[in-house]
Formats: C-alpha cells, structure tokens, sequence
C-alpha cells in the first residue's frame, strides 16, 4: 500500500520505536490512498459521540427525528412572526435573507459536487462506525459530506434571525448547533463539514449588513406585497414552505427527472 502510494516508511521522531513510527506512517498511507481528509479532531469527535450509538433506542429514535429537514419550520415560523410585526427595516432583513439563503444552499451543493469527494463518516470503514438505531447504511450514499449543506443553510437562516432579534438569534444558533451536532452523531457529516458549513452561511448572512446590497435586494418584493399583496403572499408561503422543507420537493423532483432521462438515455 505505501509503496503504491509512494509512501517510504521513515522513523517519526517521538515514538518509542522504529516499528511504532512505520504503524503510523502506513496509517496515513491508507488515508492518503483512500482519499480520507481525516484529521484527529474529527475522528476524536466522531469516535467520542458513536460510544453512545444503540444505547438507547428512545435517543436514537429522537436524533434521527431531530435530523429530518422538517426542524427547519421553527426558523422559518419565527420569521413569519417577525414579518407581521410590521417593521419595515425587519421586512428589509427577511426578504434579503430569503434570497441570500437560497444563493447559500445551492452554493453548498455546487460546492459538495465540485470538491474532492469526501466519503460520509458512516461509510467510513477506517472509522468502524457503529450506527444509532433507526439509521440506514445506505443514507446519503455516494453523496460528499463536505461542505454540510445543513449547516449552510442553517447558520444562514440563525444570524438573518440574529440580525432581527439578538435575543432570539442566540436561541436559534443553539437550536442550529443542536441539529448539526446531531448528523455527527448519526455519522452523516464530521465536524469540520460542519463547521466549514457553519463559516459559509454567516458569511453569506453577513452580506445583509451592506446597505446598498440589502436595499436592491428589498426593494421590489416590498413594493410588490404593498401593491398586491393577494399575489405577494401565495409566493412568499411557496417559498417558506420550501425553506421548511430543506427544497425537498425539489429535490425529489429533481432526481425523479435524473432517474427518467439516465433510463430513456439507456434504452
């Protein structure tokens, strides 16, 4: 493997010995030839999280529930209530959010097909990964786990919440990091998707602060709910239903036109 690899065994200064140093060195030669970006913080973190995987099946059967796109809808309720306080500058923030959210997701997407293919924690044999109850061997399967497109948009939507109310943006962080933390545990991403996931979406949020930027994003939708707001709200609900659900009728209707096109190309 090392040699395939062009890995020479050398000596490690600090081990206690020859044979120690070459374990470790023919440790990273399968990493490195399997295409892992495994580092000890993540596989420390993972390693930490799965002692406590089949334990409890009332645990596993809640983190599984707490990993459902659906635990977007508390977000998205909360900038609905903000909506109808009927400040203008917070409406300003929602519907800037609304399309810097959108340009987020498909970002992270883009970015998850385009970067060196990095395989999901619980595919990761390197890792003997033990799966909490409930959890399929087959989730996400042959899906790159880096950058988390959870944590993207998540972390998105919490600082836009952060930006219209502090006290309730520190509330949503922590709802957020609950969420992420909880596709570690079920090994659907490492921490560092995660957190990488994390710096994305605020600094795409952040962009909410330009002034400029937020009055051309702003302007028109506003002037469109205060003319016909008959037309305005359908849209808006489509739209928050869609943040609600993760895009997953989309999604699903994507992949149901991917699957028909591969088979009529092949028959």
């Amino acid at each position: 493997m090392l040699i395939e690899c062009g890995l020479d065994p050398i000596h490690v200064p600090g081990f206690d010995s020859y044979e120690t140093g070459l374990q470790g060195t023919y440790r990273a030669g399968i990493h490195l030839c399997q295409g892992q970006s495994m580092n000890l913080f993540d596989t420390d973190i993972i390693h930490f999280l799965n002692q406590f995987a089949q334990r409890s099946r009332f645990v596993d059967d809640l983190t599984n529930s707490l990993s459902s796109n659906q635990t977007v809808i508390p977000i998205v309720a909360i900038l609905w209530w903000a909506w109808f306080r009927e400040n203008k500058e917070n409406r300003r923030i929602i519907v800037s959010s609304i399309f810097l959210c959108t340009i987020a997701i498909f970002l992270a997407r883009l970015l998850a097909a385009t970067l060196p293919y990095r395989e999901r924690p619980l595919h990761n044999s390197l890792l003997q990964f033990r799966l909490p109850f409930r959890e399929s061997p087959d989730s996400l399967i042959r899906w790159s786990s880096f950058p988390s497109d959870h944590a993207v948009f998540l972390f998105c939507l919490a600082t836009s919440v952060f930006f219209l109310s502090r006290r309730l943006g520190i509330a949503v962080y922590c709802y957020v990091f609950i969420i992420c933390g909880v596709r570690v545990y079920l090994g659907i991403h490492y921490p560092t998707d995660i957190l990488a996931g994390a710096v994305i979406g605020i600094g795409i949020a952040c962009l909410i602060l330009i002034d400029p930027l937020r009055d051309f994003l702003s302007a028109k939708p506003l002037l469109w709910a205060e003319r016909t707001p008959t037309s305005f709200y359908p849209c808006m609900y489509l739209v928050t239903f869609l943040f609600g659900t993760m895009f997953d009728p989309l999604r699903s209707i994507a992949s149901n036109v991917w699957r028909a096109s591969h088979s009529f190309m092949h028959h």
